[in-house]
């Protein structure tokens, strides 16, 4: 069974990376009790991390003592964004503190020592995505601090048909490779020990797969559930 539940993993992994067009890299499994797969401790995380520019996003550029060079500039859908006297430059996915030296060391080309400020514009807003067996699947603001218990249940919690052993997180990386994490939620709650629950990012995407007994629920008659019903395999 645990052999099957791995493939069954690998198979979601695969059907993802198809949809996002991206690659999937080896899931790590959190909150498992397993020989096969055994538990692994969640990275250290960052708490707090810097907002990374995406298409789309603008931002002012000031030069303190070069004005006739401000701009606002916007990223273009290729990452790029176009600087007066200096031309194109690549800023897809920098924080705004790597934006400032990127675009110093642009214009240290033309200028003396220039001082500079970043000031975002617009921007898209923080979010994650809940996808799968949970009651409201969508796109939520992520406003504050979230764990995965705590996402789950703003989007309405597991439906009947949830694999709670196995939810899925992909987290994108500034590579373009989504990261997966397997957590075992059930457990995590059925040990009242949360201290293996992950703080999202934006743009994490949580994916709850089909429980087995769901797949197959349909085929058995509704007085012979009792018999077939095993809690071990959801």
């Amino acid at each position: 069974m645990k052999h099957s539940s791995i493939r069954t993993t690998w198979f979601i992994m695969a059907v993802a990376s198809t949809a996002f067009g991206q690659n999937v890299i080896a899931p790590t499994t959190i909150g498992a009790n397993s020989s096969t797969a055994s538990a692994v401790a969640p990275r250290v995380q960052e708490r707090n991390p810097r907002y990374r520019l995406r298409k789309g996003d603008s931002f002012d550029l000031d030069l303190e003592y070069s004005p006739e060079l401000n701009q606002t500039l916007v990223v273009q859908p290729d990452g790029y964004v176009t600087l007066k006297g200096i031309g194109s430059i690549f800023v897809e996915g920098q924080t705004v503190p790597e934006l400032t030296e990127t675009l110093r060391a642009a214009y240290a080309k033309i200028l003396h020592d220039p001082v500079i400020a970043i000031a975002l514009k617009d921007f898209e807003k923080p979010y994650f995505i809940a996808a799968g067996q949970v009651a409201k699947p969508g796109k939520y603001d992520l406003r504050s601090d979230l764990t995965i218990t705590e996402a789950v249940a703003i989007a309405g919690g597991f439906n009947e048909n949830a694999k709670h052993s196995q939810v899925v997180l992909f987290r994108p990386t500034p590579g373009g490779v989504f990261e997966a994490k397997l957590v075992n939620v059930k457990q995590l709650l059925a040990s009242r020990d949360l201290s293996e629950d992950i703080y999202l990012r934006p743009g994490d995407m949580l994916f709850v797969p089909q429980s087995t007994i769901s797949k197959i629920r349909r085929f058995i008659p509704s007085t012979s559930m009792g018999a077939f019903y095993n809690p071990a395999i959801n």
